[in-house]
C-alpha cells in the first residue's frame, strides 16, 4: 500500500457520513446540491486540480449516511507528504455542513469504493406508537400503529439469498439492465434512541438496485400491519413488476450504514478500532 501506480497518482478513500435533507442526492447532478459534488469541490480547492470520485453505492435525495465510503486519486507530487488527517480536516471545513469525513487512508492502487466492496448495509428507523418522535424526527418513518414484527420477519425470509429484484427498484432504471442481487440478510430489532422507540430493519447484500431497500422496506410494512400475508411477499418477488410492491418507504428513515471490503471488515468499523 501507499505506493504510486504505473500513471503516478495515489489511490485514496474517505469515509463519510452525511445528513440527507439538503442534498439531491449522492451522485453530482449540475445546479444541484449533492454530495458527490460538495466532495469533489472541495477536494478540488485542496489539490488545486479535478478530483473524480467514487462511491460505494448511491443515496437518493434525502437518504442519510454514516459509512458511506468514496474513493479517489490524486497526483502523487500533489499528495507529497501531506498527513491523511491534516487532508480529512481539510475537507471537513471545505464541504457542506451536512457532510461529516471521519477519515481518510491510503489505498492499493486500484481500489475502488464501488467494486472492491463485497457488502453493504443499510438500516432503516421506524419510529413506533401514538406520539410522534423528538429526536428521530429526521431519521425515521413514524407509523402511529402497531407492526407484526414476527410476521415481517417472516415475509424477509423470501427476500434473503439471489434473486430477481425487478419488482423491488425504479421501474425507469431496470431496463435493459440486469436485476438480480444478493441480500444476505434482514434483521429486525426494537430499540429506544434518545428516548424514542424504533423499529430498526438491518439489510445486508452484496448490491442494491434504485430504492431497493426503500421498496423491501414499504413492501415488509404492509405485511406488518396485517394488510398482506407473509407468503405475498415471495409472490412479489416472482412477478418481476414493480407495481406488484409497496410504496417506497419515505427517504428520512434510511442510512447508508456501512460497506465491508475484502478483509470482512467494513471500513467504517476499522476506522473506529484504529483511532
Amino acid at each position: 500500500m501507499d505506493n504510486a501506480d504505473e500513471t503516478g497518482f495515489r489511490t485514496l478513500s474517505a469515509t463519510v457520513g452525511y445528513h440527507g435533507a439538503p442534498f439531491a442526492g449522492f451522485a453530482r447532478q449540475p445546479g444541484l446540491i449533492t454530495v458527490q459534488g460538495s466532495l469533489e469541490e472541495a477536494l478540488a480547492t485542496v489539490f488545486r486540480c479535478p478530483v473524480e470520485t467514487v462511491c460505494a453505492g448511491r443515496t437518493d435525495a434525502g437518504v442519510h449516511a454514516r459509512g458511506q465510503v468514496v474513493s479517489f486519486s490524486v497526483p502523487d507530487e500533489l499528495l507529497c507528504d501531506r498527513a491523511m488527517s491534516s487532508l480529512a480536516r481539510s475537507l471537513n471545513a471545505l464541504t457542506h455542513d451536512a457532510i461529516v469525513v471521519s477519515d481518510v487512508r491510503r489505498r492499493d492502487s486500484g481500489f475502488s469504493a464501488r467494486f472492491s466492496a463485497t457488502e453493504r448495509e443499510y438500516r432503516y428507523f421506524i419510529a413506533l406508537g401514538d406520539v410522534p418522535p423528538l429526536f428521530m424526527a429526521d431519521f425515521s418513518w413514524h407509523i402511529p400503529r402497531p407492526l407484526d414484527v414476527d410476521a415481517m420477519q417472516e415475509a424477509a425470509a423470501y427476500l434473503v439469498g439471489e434473486h430477481d429484484f425487478k419488482s423491488f427498484c425504479l421501474a425507469a432504471s431496470a431496463q435493459g439492465k440486469p436485476t438480480c442481487r444478493n441480500v444476505h440478510g434482514i434483521g429486525f430489532e426494537i430499540q429506544e434512541i434518545l428516548g424514542d422507540t424504533v423499529l430498526v430493519i438491518t439489510v445486508k447484500g452484496n448490491a442494491f438496485l434504485h430504492s431497493m431497500v426503500r421498496t423491501i422496506v414499504g413492501t415488509l410494512v404492509l405485511v406488518g400491519r396485517g394488510l398482506r400475508p407473509p407468503e405475498w411477499v415471495d409472490e412479489v418477488l416472482e412477478a418481476r413488476d414493480r407495481s406488484a410492491a409497496g410504496e417506497n418507504a419515505p427517504a428520512c428513515g434510511l442510512v447508508f450504514w456501512a460497506v465491508t471490503y475484502g478483509d470482512n471488515r467494513s471500513c467504517y468499523n476499522e476506522m473506529m478500532d484504529n483511532r
